[in-house]
């Protein structure tokens, strides 16, 4: 029989879950629809249901209910579901606890007011709009961590934020394995003989590459009974709960391969919203906030599928169907084009192999802020130095370099590196996907990524949040993290498309 504070808190849950809705939906709307007078509207009403919601985050109601069941004779009686929710919501609670209600409140209103600045400075490309906004970002962000985890270094706060358990030790450990091993790998590619993308130049039709967008996400799983799309300048993906999940776009007129790995990167991660246990809606059991592990479902799609040439052998006669420029473009043409390998300035569009550097980039300039104190003014420079040392190339302006992102505007600091994470999970998952289902050049080659899906679904997206990523790299791959199989993985693939 369910105990009476166990009924209570779920109602609870239902309320809070109810501003949540109303708050996402908010969110959707800035993102997709809202004309620009009607934003200031918009962003007063989601401070309101922010506020109010974090309010009921933080009541004493909410903290007598946790503490009753947190007590081992509640607690004991309560199934694994409920004691991953009431442990996990007691820690958050004692955090939330401490942020000043006013400060929170002021935070909401900084971070809409900073991400409408850098799209206001990214279409101008002047860092000057958005300095002032980074500034306080940042102040808020160190403000926030001293609340929520006092005496702790903030940078590491902000890691284990998005990657519970990860710390810049890890990352560091990491990331110099992989710079060992790539910039030389990367030198070799571009010494040897490059493709042709002269084909790839010309108009591709908006409206041809949205219908290319829904063949993708329906190749892939994707369930549009549980999701829809919309169009904005940065592609994301955003949940109700798993039975509404919602990817973006953008789209180039002048090139339609960005837009493709967009939907099959989006896919991933709405593929991974939708095969969550349903029973874990509406609480912290659901969506996985762990976003290494998130990253590394889209970039599974993404990389290791999506830039496989057997993922494209079954739709490849139907992507020119849509998109007539692909009939005169062979199977092995586009293989070489979508994995073309070329230092670039933007990171959404980079290789796979280049844009682990964009990451490193992003995650030593963090380190730069949080902990050896440079300036917003500084930032710029620092960026345009690191882009020389680690890609050879130098940002013509401020929209291709330090203003491509928005992470830094919502205060989404300590996310990239999960970025790269993802791609080192992914090395990982290869090698047990191969174990488990066989070859998986011959699943694709055969149609069957459904397969793949599913084997994700099981090993991965049901279980949404109620692991830690060391948790589940143990469990799915039987091993502790490590950049090994990426590298190999990178290795074995580039070197037979290269003729290194």
């Amino acid at each position: 029989m369910m105990s009476q504070t166990l009924e209570n808190l779920k109602s609870y849950l239902k309320r809070m879950d109810q501003y949540n809705h109303v708050m996402e939906l908010l969110f959707w709307d800035m993102e997709t629809n809202t004309p620009k007078l009607g934003f200031e509207g918009h962003a007063e009403a989601l401070t309101f249901f922010s506020t109010e919601q974090f309010k009921m985050s933080t009541s004493e109601e909410l903290g007598a209910m946790l503490e009753k069941l947190a007590k081992p004779q509640e607690f004991d009686a309560l199934d694994s579901k409920w004691q991953f929710i009431v442990t996990r919501m007691k820690r958050d609670f004692d955090k939330n606890k401490r942020i000043p209600a006013e400060f929170y409140e002021s935070y909401v209103m900084a971070r809409a007011e900073s991400e409408n600045a850098w799209k206001e400075a990214k279409n101008a490309s002047d860092y000057s709009i958005f300095a002032p906004h980074l500034e306080k970002m940042i102040t808020k962000t160190r403000e926030m961590a001293a609340y929520t985890d006092p005496g702790k270094e903030v940078y590491n706060v902000l890691l284990d934020q998005y990657e519970e358990g990860m710390n810049s030790d890890t990352m560091d450990r990491l990331f110099t394995e992989l710079k060992k091993e790539l910039i030389p790998l990367v030198k070799q590619i571009l010494a040897a003989k490059q493709p042709d993308d002269s084909k790839f130049a010309g108009h591709y039709d908006i409206e041809a590459q949205k219908k290319v967008q829904k063949l993708l996400l329906d190749y892939i799983g994707f369930d549009w009974n549980k999701g829809t799309v919309g169009e904005t300048e940065h592609p994301f993906t955003m949940n109700f709960s798993s039975k509404d999940v919602r990817v973006t776009n953008h789209f180039h007129e002048h090139d339609a391969i960005s837009a493709m790995f967009s939907a099959i990167h989006e896919g991933g991660h709405a593929i991974f919203e939708q095969q969550v246990n349903p029973d874990f809606d509406g609480t912290v059991a659901g969506s996985c906030s762990n976003m290494g592990i998130h990253e590394s479902q889209s970039r599974f799609y993404e990389n290791i599928l999506g830039r496989n040439k057997n993922f494209w052998m079954p739709i490849y006669e139907k992507l020119g169907t849509l998109l007539p420029q692909f009939q005169k473009i062979s199977l092995e043409e586009f293989y070489q084009e979508i994995n073309h390998v070329r230092n670039s300035f933007i990171r959404i569009d980079a290789d796979e192999l280049t844009y682990c550097m964009h990451i490193i980039l992003r995650y030593e300039l963090e380190k730069a802020i949080f902990r050896d104190g440079v300036s917003v003014e500084e930032l710029p420079a620092l960026w345009n130095e690191k882009m020389q040392e680690y890609l050879q190339i130098i940002p013509g302006n401020d929209a291709q370099g330090i203003l491509q992102d928005t992470h830094w505007s919502g205060g989404s600091f300590g996310y990239f590196p999960s970025y790269l994470l993802g791609s080192i999970y992914d090395g990982m998952y290869l090698d047990a996907l191969q174990e488990q289902l066989g070859n998986v050049d011959d699943i694709l080659k055969e149609g069957r990524i459904a397969e793949i899906t599913k084997w994700l679904g099981e090993q991965i997206h049901q279980y949404g949040n109620t692991r830690t990523p060391g948790k589940l790299i143990e469990d799915v791959c039987g091993k502790e993290v490590s950049a090994e199989p990426l590298i190999r993985h990178f290795k074995k693939k580039y070197s037979e498309l290269y003729a290194l």
